[in-house]
Formats: C-alpha cells, sequence, structure tokens
C-alpha cells in the first residue's frame, strides 16, 4: 500500500474516531428524558430497560437504515411486500438485516481491493467507488430477494386457491356459514393461503368482523384471485348472497388461467427449443451424413 493511501485511512480513523468521542460527549452532557426516567421505571417496565449505549447504537442503526432506504426504496414499498409475505419482520429489522448485507459486501470489496493493491498499484479513488458499489449492490440484492420470496409465495397461493375454493364451496354447500367453512378448512388445509385464512380468522377473533378481515386480504394480497375471493366473501357475509356457484365459477377461471398460462409459456419456450436442435443436433446430423461421403471420395481419389 502506498504511503498516499496509508494516509488517507489513519485520517479517516482520526476524524472518525473524533467524531465519535465528540457524539458520546454531547450526550453524556446532555442525556434525553428515556435515560432520565429509566431508572426509576425499570421496576414497572415489561421487559428491561435497555442500554443507552446500545439503544443509541440502535439508534444510528436505524438512521443509516432510513438513509439506506431512500437510496434502495421507500419503506412503504417494504412494508407492504412484508406484509404481502405474511411476515412479522418490523420495516426497521429489515433495514438492519440490508444493512449487514451491505456490510458484507463492503467487507468482501475491501479485502479485494487490498489483494490488488498487494499485487500492483491501483488507483484509490477507482477502488473507493468498488466497494461503494458493492456495499449498495448487496443491499440492493437483499430488497430483490424479498420481491422474489414474495412471488414465490404468492405463485403458491394461486395454485393453491382453485383446491381452497372447492373445499369452501363443499363446505357452504353442506350448510355451514362462510365463517365456519373458512375455520374449518384453515384448520385442515395447508399452504401459504391456509396461512392466510388462519390470519383472516385471528383476526376475527381479535375483535374483527369477518367482512372486515376479508376486506383486509383483499387489501393487501397481490393474487388477484384471492382478492376476488375475499372480496365475494365479504359481500356474501354482509349481504347474505349465495356463495357455492361464485366459488366454483371463480375455482373455475383461476383453472382455466393456468392452462392458458401454461399455453403461452410452451408456445414462448418453442423458439428456444430451437436453439439446441439448430445448434448442436442439426450439425452432428449434417456430419454423419457427409462424413462417410467425404472419406469415400477421398480413398478415390487417392487410389
Amino acid at each position: 500500500m502506498s504511503p498516499e493511501m496509508w494516509g488517507a485511512v489513519a485520517a479517516g480513523g482520526a476524524v472518525g474516531g473524533v467524531a465519535l468521542a465528540v457524539d458520546g460527549w454531547r450526550r453524556s452532557r446532555r442525556p434525553v428524558l428515556m435515560d432520565r426516567v429509566a431508572p426509576y421505571v425499570g421496576d414497572v417496565a415489561r421487559g428491561p430497560v435497555a442500554d443507552p449505549g446500545a439503544r443509541g447504537l440502535a439508534d444510528r442503526l436505524r438512521s443509516v437504515g432510513g438513509a439506506l432506504a431512500e437510496a434502495i426504496g421507500s419503506a412503504d414499498s417494504v412494508r407492504r411486500r412484508l406484509d404481502r409475505l405474511g411476515s412479522d419482520l418490523a420495516v426497521e429489522a429489515f433495514r438492519v438485516r440490508q444493512l449487514r448485507s451491505a456490510a458484507v459486501g463492503f467487507g468482501v470489496a475491501v479485502a479485494f481491493s487490498l489483494a490488488m493493491l498487494a499485487r500492483r498499484p491501483a488507483s484509490p479513488l477507482a477502488l473507493m467507488v468498488l466497494c461503494a458499489i458493492a456495499a449498495l449492490g448487496a443491499a440492493w440484492w437483499c430488497d430483490q430477494d424479498l420481491t422474489r420470496r414474495v412471488e414465490r409465495r404468492e405463485q403458491a397461493m394461486a395454485q393453491e386457491f382453485p383446491t381452497v375454493a372447492d373445499l369452501l364451496a363443499l363446505a357452504v354447500a353442506a350448510g355451514e356459514s362462510p365463517a365456519s367453512a373458512v375455520r374449518r378448512v384453515a384448520g385442515v388445509a395447508h399452504g401459504d393461503l391456509a396461512d392466510e385464512l388462519r390470519r383472516v380468522m385471528g383476526d376475527v377473533h381479535a375483535g374483527d368482523t369477518i367482512a372486515t378481515a376479508f376486506d383486509a386480504l383483499a387489501a393487501r394480497t397481490g393474487v388477484a384471485s384471492v382478492a376476488r375471493f375475499a372480496e365475494a366473501l365479504a359481500g356474501a357475509v354482509e349481504r347474505g348472497t349465495p356463495l357455492v356457484d361464485v366459488l366454483h365459477a371463480q375455482a373455475a377461471d383461476v383453472r382455466e388461467s393456468a392452462r392458458r398460462s401454461l399455453i403461452e409459456s410452451g408456445a414462448r419456450r418453442e423458439v428456444l427449443m430451437m436453439v439446441p436442435v439448430v445448434f448442436a443436433i442439426l450439425p452432428v446430423t449434417v456430419i454423419f451424413a457427409f462424413y462417410p461421403g467425404v472419406i469415400g471420395l477421398q480413398l478415390t481419389t487417392g487410389s
């Protein structure tokens, strides 16, 4: 490493140390209201009172996570995707996870940069830009991983919906109310859609009406068929409309949509299937067809 690089690292460390010392001195001179009240309410608090230093570190992590949120994506988008995923993870906890991913990416980039500097001189500015890009890329990958998990879950819910709708239709046709049918199906079914139904029943047990719980399901889900199903159930509960035919029709529509999607996917992949045929199978076939003739002509010409 060049002397200029060592000087830059030392200057950065010194500036960071002075900033941390000043921040700690300022916090110790002017404690916040929570720090002054915490020693007197520790015996009546629901849990152990957090250490001020640890809380200060958590506040710093949240502030850094908020800045990262503005660069990667909005908090509303993350909150909606977490809600669609059915996760109890808070937005702040997800931002801390993104921050950890960014730290790992930054550490890997720093190690790579040091290895490059050990082998040959390189531009410190370019290596710093590389480290920043690696950190942002790791945080972006964490955000994209959340999106992929939401998409996989919603695809699974769309595949499970016809079976769940038929089960609900059978339960309602047997004489049960929509709420009882949902409770029965949620108790015996497995999968992501069954988890959503159990969440709906949990909201009902918490005091919400079943129509309100299904309206909330329709608002938070990203699957159109499940949203229509939730709206139909909410309307059936509120107005007493017949539900069996509606559920059977929705299940048939979802199966028909899945069949169309499969046919369209096969049509799109038909062109891709020609790639190995044209570039692998066809050349081998041509070689097998013409190579014996070429060898025969060479033997005839040689003789």
